[in-house]
């Protein structure tokens, strides 16, 4: 199977985990918009979305689905979302489609984070793929240097803004052995706006697209959920 057949396969079984009546949270990103496409077929038995960015809002409302203000939104049941990257222990990296701090914020709103990724983007430890961080434009240098002194090499990603105005950096070299503790570092740098370990918003599952078909992984408990 291609990867994108494997993208289309897991995106249709997400569809196993989305209640009847309810509003789904939904992200961004090549495999969610398979995703998306699926969601359109049921789009009369569900309340509506919560998107976690314009593209993603965009192709929803192409589908006749209604994307609702996540301010009117106390709770949803599950998001839905992709990974660049995810651990054994169902900690990523996101934000590759530059949509990460939205992310986030749809994700704080949900019950449950089910990833859906092609089984490549399984691995032993993150930062293979380069770890996005969303900054407010005046502080990216520094934010560059503090990279530095922890081995890491932060490039701008070039011509990029993101829906929330702001720039990111993309930072190489890095081995992310303790996602919670890193990203709770870096949260506290002046001017990151989000950064792209998702590990107080980790998966509680995760459905790999495989040659053999859907392989399901299940997380334990996110550790603010107890």
């Amino acid at each position: 199977m291609t990867q994108d057949e494997l993208k289309v396969m897991v995106g249709q079984a997400a569809l196993a985990h989305v209640a009847p009546g309810s509003v789904v949270g939904v992200g961004t990103g090549s495999t969610v918009n398979c995703f998306i496409d699926a969601l359109a077929g049921i789009r009369d038995r569900i309340a509506g979305a919560v998107s976690s960015s314009e593209a993603s809002s965009q192709r929803l409302r192409a589908h006749g689905i209604a994307v609702l203000d996540s301010n009117a939104i106390e709770r949803i049941p599950v998001y839905i979302d992709g990974a660049d990257e995810i651990d054994p222990n169902g900690h990523m990296i996101k934000g590759g489609g530059a949509a990460l701090t939205r992310e986030k914020i749809v994700a704080d709103l949900a019950d449950r984070f089910i990833c859906i990724a092609d089984v490549s983007k399984r691995v032993a430890v993150l930062g293979r793929f380069p770890l996005p961080v969303e900054v407010i434009p005046m502080a990216a240098a520094q934010i560059a240097r503090h990279f530095a002194a922890i081995g890491g090499r932060a490039v701008l990603r070039a011509g990029v803004v993101t829906d929330n105005g702001c720039h990111l950096l993309d930072v190489h070299g890095l081995s992310i052995v303790d996602p919670r503790a890193m990203e709770q570092e870096i949260n506290q740098w002046p001017g990151v706006v989000t950064v792209g370990i998702f590990a107080r918003h980790k998966a509680s599952l995760c459905l790999f697209g495989t040659p053999d078909g859907v392989e399901e992984m299940r997380y334990s408990a996110r550790p603010d959920a107890t």
